[in-house]
C-alpha cells in the first residue's frame, strides 16, 4: 500500500477505532465450560453486543462454586460487573454477602419449582445424573451402586457446583443414612475433580465407568456427535434439581449495562443456545422448544432444596462427605 492510500485508510479506520476504544466493557465472571468453544459464551458474546454496543470480558474462574470464593475475595474491588454460574444451593451463602444487587426482572420462568427473587436470576436449570456408556455398569440407585464394582468420578462439592449438588441429593435422598451411604460409596470413587470439565474428559478418557454429571448429558453426544451410546441412569431415589443463576454485583460501575444483560439473558438470544450448548434445560423456553430427545430425560422424581434451605444442609452435607473420603 502506497503512503497515500495507507494515510486515507487511517483517517477512514479512526473513527470506528476510537468508537470501538470507548465502548463500555462489561465483565461477565463465570466457569470455564461456559465460555469453552462448544459452549454458549462465544454465540452470548456475539449475540449481546450487535444490540448493546458494548464489549462483554468473560473472565473465568474454575467452577461454578468457585466464582463466589473469588468474588469473596475480591470484595468490593471485583472487576465483575456480572457473575454467572451460581446456583440454588448458593444463593443464600451468596446474598449474605451483601455483594450483590437486585435486578428485579419480571420475566416468566419455565422452572419445575417456584422461584421469586429479585437478586439471582436463573437462566438454565437441571437434573443431576450418573452418566455412562450403554452396555456399561447400570445401578439403579446409590445403594445397588454401592454393591457394585462400577467405579465413578464425582466433584469436589467445595470447588464445584455439581459436587455440591451431589452431596446435598444423597442428603435428599437418606437424611440420617447419607453418612452410611458415603462410607459405603468411598470403594466405587477413583478420583474426586476440583470442576465438572475435569471430571468429564477423565470419563471420557476411560478412567471411570461413570461420572457425576447430568440427565441431558447424553443429548450431547447424540446432536453434537451422533453418538448413541452414552446414558443417564435413572435412579430410584429421585434426582436432584439444580437451577443456575446469574447476578449484578453490587460494586459494578455499570450497573445499567447489567440490568441490560440480565434482561437479555432472558431473551431468545440467550436462552435459545442454552439445549445445544450448555446442555441443560432453559430458564424459558425458546420459540423453537426444545430439542428431541429432552423431554425422554425428565426423571420420574425431582428432589430439591430451596435455596435457604440448601445453605442449612450444605456444611454438614458436606462434613459427612469429607469425613468418609479421608479414612
Amino acid at each position: 500500500m502506497n503512503p497515500t492510500r495507507a494515510a486515507i485508510f487511517a483517517l477512514a479506520a479512526a473513527p470506528a477505532l476510537a468508537q470501538a476504544q470507548d465502548a463500555p466493557v462489561l465483565t461477565v465472571l463465570t466457569y470455564d465450560s461456559f465460555t469453552s468453544e462448544w459452549g454458549p459464551g462465544p454465540a452470548v458474546e456475539k449475540a449481546f453486543e450487535a444490540e448493546c454496543g458494548c464489549d462483554i470480558r468473560f473472565v473465568t474462574a474454575g467452577d461454578g462454586a468457585a466464582l463466589l470464593a473469588r468474588l469473596q475475595l475480591e470484595g468490593a474491588t471485583s472487576e465483575a460487573d456480572v457473575v454467572l454460574g451460581l446456583d440454588s444451593n448458593l444463593v443464600a451463602a451468596a446474598r449474605a454477602t451483601g455483594l450483590f444487587a437486585a435486578h428485579g426482572t419480571g420475566a416468566a420462568l419455565d422452572l419445575p419449582v417456584e422461584w421469586a427473587d429479585d437478586t439471582f436470576v436463573p437462566f438454565d436449570w437441571g437434573w443431576f445424573a450418573m452418566v455412562g456408556k450403554a452396555g456399561g455398569p447400570a445401578p439403579k440407585s446409590f445403594r445397588e451402586l454401592t454393591e457394585s464394582d462400577a467405579t465413578l468420578v464425582i466433584e469436589d462439592p467445595r470447588s464445584s457446583t455439581p459436587g455440591l449438588g451431589l452431596v446435598l441429593w444423597l442428603d435428599a435422598a437418606y437424611g440420617e443414612e447419607a453418612p452410611a451411604i458415603w462410607d459405603a460409596l468411598r470403594d466405587n470413587i477413583v478420583t474426586v475433580t476440583p470442576g465438572w470439565s475435569e471430571a468429564y474428559n477423565l470419563f471420557l478418557e476411560g478412567e471411570a465407568d461413570l461420572v457425576l454429571s447430568y440427565t441431558t448429558s447424553p443429548a450431547y453426544h447424540l446432536i453434537a456427535e451422533e453418538d448413541a451410546g452414552y446414558v443417564a441412569l435413572p435412579f430410584e431415589e429421585g434426582h436432584y434439581l439444580q437451577v443456575e443463576v446469574a447476578a449484578k454485583v453490587a460494586s459494578t460501575d455499570q450497573p445499567e449495562l447489567a440490568d441490560r444483560f440480565l434482561d437479555f439473558m432472558l431473551g431468545e438470544g440467550f436462552q435459545g443456545v442454552i439445549p445445544t450448548t450448555n446442555w441443560m434445560y432453559p430458564a424459558v423456553t425458546p420459540a423453537a422448544g426444545l430439542p428431541d430427545g429432552f423431554e425422554s430425560m425428565r426423571p420420574a422424581t425431582t428432589l430439591f432444596f430451596p435455596p435457604e434451605e440448601a445453605e442449612a444442609r450444605r456444611g454438614p452435607a458436606v462434613e459427612a462427605w469429607r469425613t468418609a473420603l479421608s479414612q
